[in-house]
């Protein structure tokens, strides 16, 4: 009876799509479009209501088992579209909508690079496009290694928050770069704001929530107005000692310029650090305590996983991506709740 209830739920999600979808496509057709645009919107519409249904009978009932039960993904038939929808974008370059779609496709099959790249040609058609405005500079900071909105993602996203005040993900990514750059009392405030858009008591609010106590206690304590025990609740998380050592063999490779960084980030994730710290690679040996306080963004810390990979590198440029040439160390993957000083010599070249 459950299988049979989520498939029935599945099938009227997408049929409900169909018929909502069907007069704006049937409008889009008659203003000239080629079918392959509309048939991806119909694909995603229908694809991922009946998508969610059969990965639940594969995930969650025991015929996932069975080989012979589990099919491939329609990736090919997705793959036609999309190719078809390119090329129909760049024979009629300006189609908003069609560029918007691919945008939010490649946004949605984690293709950053070609998100962004559509995001900027709806741009170019339409400057004042809010969606647009806050997908590119999602997606560009999913490009970088360290994964910071500034420079152009940055103006965009205050724009779009310009443009739209209520913008929940204009919000969060603009409260997410003032805090990358150190601007504490700005990113609380700024998630002030998109606070009374959030249900009260949700898994969302109480994460919203934590992050501003965290902001608070980083500016140096709580807010005019707020309670004068706010910085002082904030959670501290975790912290992990490190001991770090240049191997004698390598001291003649130092020269003027480098940058000693001292990292933690998880070893299944992204590249981006949990915690990192900058240091002169003069005072080594040397201790440094990772935190919380650390993180590049408040959604990425050491208290959000169980165990980290904690290295260390020493950058000829200065950049905190590995390049040829630095210097290098690692103590592996460590427990975040280690207590013991962990050691790392750098003795190795990249």
């Amino acid at each position: 009876m459950k299988i049979a209830f989520v498939v029935i739920a599945a099938a009227m999600v997408a049929a409900a799509l169909a018929l909502l979808l069907l007069p704006l496509l049937r409008q889009g057709r008659e203003a000239g479009r080629p079918r392959s645009v509309f048939a991806l919107a119909l694909l995603i519409a229908l694809v991922l209501p009946l998508g969610t249904g059969t990965l639940y009978l594969l995930v969650g009932t025991p015929n996932a088992l069975n080989p012979a039960s589990k099919q491939a993904p329609p990736s090919l038939t997705m793959d036609q579209a999309l190719t078809e929808l390119r090329t129909h974008l760049q024979q009629q370059p300006d189609d908003l909508q069609g560029w918007m779609l691919l945008a939010q496709t490649s946004s949605m099959l984690r293709q950053p690079a070609n998100a962004r790249d559509a995001f900027g040609h709806a741009l170019k058609l339409d400057p004042n496009n809010a969606e647009a405005m806050i997908g590119w500079a999602e997606n560009d900071s999913m490009t970088r290694a360290d994964h910071r909105i500034e420079g152009r993602a940055r103006e965009l996203l205050v724009q779009a928050v310009k443009l739209h005040p209520d913008s929940q993900r204009g919000l969060w990514l603009l409260g997410i770069s003032d805090f990358q750059n150190g601007d504490y009392r700005d990113a609380a405030a700024t998630w002030r704001l998109l606070q009374p858009q959030l249900e009260p008591g949700s898994n969302v609010a109480k994460s919203v929530a934590e992050q501003i106590a965290v902001a608070d206690a980083r500016a140096g304590g709580a807010p005019a107005g707020a309670s004068s025990s706010a910085a002082a609740s904030a959670p501290q998380g975790a912290a992990l000692q490190v001991q770090v050592a240049l191997a004698p063999a390598l001291k003649g490779k130092l020269a003027a310029g480098d940058v000693l960084f001292v990292y933690a980030r998880s070893p299944d994730g992204p590249p981006m650090p949990l915690a990192v710290a900058k240091l002169d690679p003069a005072s080594l040996p040397a201790t440094v305590t990772l935190t919380d306080a650390m993180a590049m963004t408040p959604a990425f810390k050491l208290s959000s996983v169980a165990r980290v990979f904690v290295g260390a590198r020493i950058s000829h440029g200065g950049q905190p991506e590995a390049r040829p040439g630095d210097l290098e160390g690692d103590a592996g993957v460590v427990a975040v709740d280690s207590t013991t000083p962990i050691k790392i010599s750098i003795d190795k070249v990249h």
